[in-house]
């Protein structure tokens, strides 16, 4: 799919941006701002001794103009914090990415442009209160929000998307619901901001339609006759008993989906795994019986090898002589006291056992 979209769509790829220090432009307006005063009082005074003083007026004009516009210039001064990204667009033109840290003077006309600035993903530093989650997404929904409270810095830090837990039939058609846990980053901002609409929007679909195509394989627990792994021959995996697996599959598809974004898919981990509520009790009564059955045939091997025991032990240390009807009688009364789930009511014989 990532192939398909980079053959068809333009792929941009990222500039790095080498920007000025932003000290020495702010340090050079002000000094020109305090020129530009000066500069109106004497042009004032040259021109109160002389109305045509060419001087005069070039003096007080131009003062005039750097004192009216010279705060432009104070529009391209950036601050960019560690694991922070500005991309920046000159009259809709991509000139590059600025990733270095620091306080820098760009061209006052570049705009930063990060269209996915307001979009809010359920992730820790991502939240706000007055938020409304739709599908893992948050949008905000303060009235006081607007577009000049955003920050369109684009943030190259790790984070983790929790999305919304998914309710997914696995591959004997049983419902479970799952809920993921992915760590990713962006790695090419140009990719992020030009290759989709909304990185963020992208990214938080891709990981609900990877995790439905890989749960899709998988068995909630082991089942017969099942091929996780696509090559013919019945295995052992299942959703709970693989999770290491499922999880790395997981976070291989999504890496697969969205690599055309320019993200990376650092992890992804299970945070939840339970059967639907409609047959998690039908499911449950399955596991205790079949927890009983296996507890049962336990019991049962072990009491048949303690009555050969106790067989071989009479026979060894010839206590009695037992004909066949008589080891029958005790191989029966001795499998009774051991698999039964009370104990046993002892009958005292005072006669002869002939």
């Amino acid at each position: 799919m990532a192939k398909f979209m980079e053959s068809k769509y333009q792929n941009v790829e990222e500039k790095v941006y080498h920007a000025k220090s932003g000290w020495l432009m702010l340090v050079c307006s002000l000094l020109l701002y305090a020129l530009a005063i000066v500069g109106v009082v004497f042009g004032g005074i040259r021109l109160d001794a002389d109305e045509a003083d060419p001087v005069g007026i070039l003096l007080f004009v131009v003062s005039l103009l750097w004192l009216s516009l010279g705060w432009l210039l104070w529009i391209g001064l950036k601050v960019v914090r560690p694991n922070e990204a500005l991309v920046l667009t000159l009259f809709g033109r991509y000139i590059g990415t600025l990733k270095e840290d620091g306080f820098f003077f760009v061209n006052p006309f570049c705009v930063s442009f990060n269209p996915a600035a307001k979009t809010k993903l359920n992730q820790s530093g991502d939240v706000k209160p007055e938020n409304s989650i739709v599908s893992g997404i948050q949008v905000n929904t303060a009235s006081g929000a607007s577009a000049g409270t955003v920050s369109n810095k684009i943030s190259l830090k790790v984070m983790t998307l929790n999305n919304n837990r998914q309710k997914i039939n696995d591959c004997l058609g049983n419902p479970v619901e799952i809920g993921i846990a992915v760590m990713w980053r962006v790695v090419d901002t140009a990719k992020a901001v030009f290759n989709v609409d909304n990185y963020k929007e992208y990214l938080s679909l891709q990981c609900d339609s990877a995790l439905r195509e890989i749960v899709r394989i998988y068995p909630y627990d082991v089942a017969p006759g099942v091929d996780t792994t696509g090559d013919g021959i019945a295995d052992e995996g299942s959703l709970r008993g693989s999770a290491d697996l499922v999880a790395t599959r997981i976070r291989d598809k999504i890496q697969e989906k969205v690599h055309f974004a320019g993200l990376e898919i650092v992890e992804a981990r299970i945070t939840y795994l339970a059967y639907a509520p409609e047959i998690a009790a039908v499911m449950l009564q399955r596991q205790q019986a079949s927890a009983i059955i296996d507890a049962r045939k336990m019991i049962v091997d072990g009491a048949v090898g303690m009555v050969q025991m106790a067989l071989d032990k009479i026979n060894h240390e010839d206590i009695c002589s037992l004909d066949d009807e008589r080891k029958a009688q005790m191989v029966a009364n001795l499998l009774v006291v051991l698999c039964g789930n009370r104990d046993a009511q002892p009958v005292v014989n005072t006669g002869s056992i002939y």
